[in-house]
């Protein structure tokens, strides 16, 4: 088996609707400039809130890790 190496990085995806869009939001947008994507694990889930205490998105932190290719 040939070794890897894989890079992690912190990303923080955002949704009116729900967690899980928003830690898909995050995922669909970095595979847009990143190439092989291998896991993303949920780290933190949190609401911002309006004046009034009402949710205005839900943000779902994330470390995602992907195939490093350096030289």
């Amino acid at each position: 088996m040939a070794e890897s190496v894989y890079k992690v990085i912190e990303l923080i995806g955002t949704s009116s609707d729900s967690w899980e869009k928003a830690a898909a939001n995050a995922v669909e947008q970095a595979a847009k400039t990143l190439r092989d994507l291998r896991v993303a694990e949920v780290v933190t889930l949190d609401m911002q809130l309006d004046a009034n205490g009402k949710v205005e998105a839900y943000r779902a932190k994330l470390n995602v890790s992907f195939k490093f290719e350096g030289t």
